[in-house]
């Protein structure tokens, strides 16, 4: 009969295995000891996957390290089995993930569920194990880095293995995919690592194709579980030095890391949805910082938290030279101006003046015209046609929607149909719409230029490329597709829609949006903005001009006192649960709170969490939101006791559940 775990003999060597359990309580978030047993002394490596028996469960964990003595007093319990005796976590990325995890008052455990896949027996067999070694090419030329001024000092420090670090601010046009291709080919053939992150899969496309002259690999989830943890263990074994993907990639186990690349640094993609809800830009640059390796992080736009790096003197600007920025820039006007206002006077009321459409009408000519509009749907947003007044959902209160043409409005919330909808304010039963979507522009254009093709781009129908014909191309941002010469021209529409966000960043956010459609068009092609040209965002579109925008950015939020300039937690849950846990936290003394106030009524599922809209099955709850913000210097010490106070309720097993959020990307 075989011995069971408690009558094996333990090892002789290294005797005690320091495990980290992967259980998300906070107040377990900590190392636990446990005898190796001889049977299982070869195969209990540190960063291997194994199951132990926790308060009477079999659960997973990662073996950390093998020491001789361990400091419990008590009686230890004994490794069930290793799971598999591959090094998954590194010495690297698990002081990382402990560090992300102390930033962001989060546990371990979860850090490294968001750094680690999930393990795929078949793919551990198949990859051949690494030997270590470096295969460095050719450096590559400079190319479109002579554009910068200093792009080439840049390189340089690449290849001499300094930590340079650059705030960039890229030049408008198609070439950022070989600029970021040429960093890491000059990192790779000094020998040394590189780990880029870009938002989503057709960004990582481009970059795939740009580094074709480079041994790589890339990771995203489109790949499957087989193949994506085969291509992680090629990285994790030191058969690849280069890795690009997207959010995940961050924690990708490149050896002795040389450079970190994030575009596009301010699209909420990089935020990651789960806990602790880290941002890729705050996790590379803590990489970064703590493996002595360069950084490029940045884009068209540039956000605040760049700069705010810049301002503290952790990086440097990278910017284009003058002259070449005049050379690629689009030619950007704001409508309608003031010679548009003395022609027409309801210019200034009309969805689509007469400017936009000439603009688009000569475009036309030379290649296709890309139109961004904010919103995705038909009519996203409809109103009482006679007071105005938002049409509201009869069962849940949610904003009614109208998918397309001649169909009935539903409710964006629960999906209610509003058959027999009528104004409860006036009692009117006729709709107006209020904010226009991508395909009711389609068909708005259609009619507006008959016989020039239509293509639309957004939603679960996003384009990769359109060819050089002439087209109008009607995407939402983000999903704007690609054109081989680039765009002829450009209209980006219903420009108070993004400035009109109850959002810290709609600016910074409209901006960004704008520019990146912008630099998809060709050099002086025409873009036609329709906003207010006296806005700033506005004004740095039209002067290509992202880095001034985002000082102001940053100088205004520090007199308000806003992240960046200082550390800022978001704490929501039920009413009681938050007074309950901001009563209980240990502040440091230089903490303030603001709220709590109410955050919107929506479901108690999944732990009451806040961003899920109510439907008809879900008893509402009311939300509170409490914000706590303090100076940078003390951030590490206001995560500190968000965890302790976190601790403690786990501890007692409360069961409201509350949500902390760290530096949460929105603070409306």
């Amino acid at each position: 009969m075989p011995k069971g775990p408690k009558d094996q003999a333990v090892s002789e060597l290294l005797p005690v295995a320091r495990v980290a359990v992967d259980i998300s309580l906070a107040h377990l978030d900590r190392p636990f000891d446990y005898l190796v047993p001889a049977a299982l002394a070869d195969a209990a490596v540190p960063g291997c996957r194994v199951r132990v028996r926790f308060a009477g469960q079999l659960v997973d964990g990662y073996l950390l390290e093998r020491t001789p003595t361990s400091e419990h007093q008590g009686r230890l319990a004994r490794l069930e089995r290793v799971i598999s005796p591959e090094p998954v976590l590194t010495p690297e990325i698990f002081d990382l993930a402990r560090a992300v995890a102390d930033r962001y008052a989060g546990t371990l455990a979860d850090v490294l569920r968001l750094a680690i896949p999930p393990r795929h027996a078949t793919a551990e067999r198949e990859t051949p194990a690494g030997d270590g070694s470096k295969h460095a090419g050719s450096r590559p030329a400079a190319g479109p880095w002579v554009r910068y001024p200093a792009g080439e000092a840049f390189l340089a420090g690449l290849a001499d293995g300094r930590p340079v670090r650059a705030a960039w601010s890229a030049l408008p046009g198609p070439q950022w995919p070989a600029e970021i291709a040429i960093a890491a080919g000059t990192t790779a053939a000094a020998g040394r690592g590189v780990v880029i992150v870009v938002p989503d899969a057709r960004d990582l496309e481009r970059v795939d194709a740009a580094l074709a002259g480079v041994s790589h690999v890339c990771l995203s989830a489109d790949l499957g579980p087989a193949e994506r943890y085969r291509r992680w263990l090629a990285v994790r074994r030191g058969l690849v030095s280069v890795v690009a993907g997207t959010r995940a990639a961050m924690f990708a186990p490149v050896a002795d890391l040389g450079l970190v690349v994030l575009w596009d640094d301010g699209d909420d993609l990089h935020a990651e949805p789960r806990a602790p809800y880290p941002n890729a830009r705050e996790v590379l640059a803590l990489r970064a910082h703590r493996a002595g390796a360069a950084a490029l992080i940045g884009g068209f736009a540039r956000t605040a938290e760049l700069t705010q790096l810049v301002a503290a003197g952790w990086a440097r600007p990278l910017t284009g030279r003058p002259e070449v920025l005049r050379q690629v820039a689009p030619l950007v006007r704001a409508a309608p101006d003031e010679a548009e206002l003395a022609r027409d006077a309801a210019a200034m009321t009309a969805r689509l003046p007469s400017m936009a459409l000439r603009a688009a009408r000569s475009a036309l000519a030379r290649g296709p015209v890309l139109v961004q509009v904010p919103r995705r749907g038909y009519l996203a947003a409809v109103a009482c046609d006679r007071c105005r007044a938002q049409a509201r959902c009869a069962t849940c209160g949610g904003p009614l929607e109208i998918a397309g043409a001649r169909e009935i409005p539903d409710c964006r919330w629960c999906g209610a149909m509003a058959t027999d909808w009528t104004c409860s304010r006036c009692g009117s039963g006729r709709l107006r719409a209020l904010v226009t979507g991508a395909a009711r522009t389609a068909e708005e254009l259609g009619r507006a230029f008959p016989g020039v093709p239509v293509r639309t781009s957004g939603g679960q129908h996003v384009l990769a490329t359109v060819t050089a014909e002439p087209a109008l191309v009607i995407a939402t941002p983000g999903a704007e597709p690609v054109a081989p010469e680039g765009y002829a021209g450009a209209l980006l529409l219903d420009g108070w829609a993004l400035l009109g966000r109850p959002s810290l960043r709609a600016a910074e956010e409209a901006l960004r949006r704008w520019m990146n459609a912008a630099a998809l068009v060709r050099p002086a092609g025409p873009v036609v903005v329709l906003a207010e040209a006296s806005l700033p965002a506005v004004q740095a579109l039209i002067r290509w001009d992202p880095v001034n925008f985002s000082e102001r950015e940053l100088a205004e939020r520090a007199e308000l006192g806003f992240p960046p300039a200082v550390r800022m937690a978001s704490v929501t849950g039920a009413s009681e649960a938050v007074a309950d846990f901001v009563g209980s936290v240990g502040l440091p003394g230089q903490a303030e709170v603001l709220g709590p106030v109410p955050a919107g009524t929506f479901p108690a599922r999944n732990g009451g969490h806040p961003q899920q809209p109510a439907g008809p099955k879900d008893p509402p709850e009311p939300q509170e939101r409490a914000l706590i913000r303090i100076s940078r210097r003390e951030g590490l010490a206001l995560a500190r006791a968000l965890h302790a106070a976190q601790a403690t309720r786990s501890a007692r097993k409360d069961g409201a559940a509350v949500r902390v959020q760290l530096d949460p990307a929105e603070v409306a």
